[in-house]
């Protein structure tokens, strides 16, 4: 681009070129080839700089990419533990209410033939103590009409018995008490 403007230039000034030696003599052609050594030597030097700067940012944004990957896929490990943690979680919790309900189901059970239990203890002991009050009862009874019993044979016997017949009644009592307390 730059050589066709100068061949441009070259054609207008047409005869002054040439009447002075030339394209070599014209300082537009010296400063056309300076200006392409010029950038011809940035281009080589710069080439390097600039592919090596291309190839390091590649680098970089592959580096990037790896590790946006690497924390992909431990974003999704870490996601599958949490998952499988509260699966866990939720059988150990499932686990603690049937354990619990069971066990409020034993100790229900248990309470209540507990109660049953202590039901027909005391049962057993208002009936031991209803017979014992009837023992007691009955008891007392009998000795209320023995007592009685004695104090009226005693009142009969003092005033119509003989001393000798009522020694021989003691007598006959006293024998035939083994044979009343069984």
């Amino acid at each position: 681009m730059i050589s066709l403007a100068l061949a441009a230039e070259t054609a207008e000034h047409g005869g002054e070129a040439a009447s002075h030696g030339g394209l070599f003599a014209d300082p537009a052609f010296w400063v056309s080839i300076a200006f392409l050594m010029v950038v011809g030597f940035v281009y080589i030097k710069a080439k390097n700089k600039i592919l090596g700067a291309l190839d390091g940012r590649g680098a970089a944004v592959k580096a990037k990419l790896d590790e946006a990957r690497k924390l992909r896929d431990d974003a999704q490990a870490l996601l599958a533990e949490y998952q499988r943690r509260q699966r866990d979680a939720m059988k150990e919790a499932d686990e603690i209410i049937r354990h619990a309900k069971d066990e409020a189901a034993r100790l229900r059970a248990k309470a209540e033939a507990d109660l049953e239990a202590s039901i027909r203890r005391r049962e057993q002991q208002a009936v031991d103590r209803i017979a014992q009050a009837e023992a007691q009862a009955l008891a007392q009874v009998r000795n209320e009409a023995v007592d009685v019993a004695v104090s009226a044979a005693r009142s009969l016997m003092a005033g119509s018995l003989a001393k000798a017949d009522q020694n021989r009644l003691i007598d006959a009592a006293i024998a035939d008490l083994p044979g009343k307390l069984h």
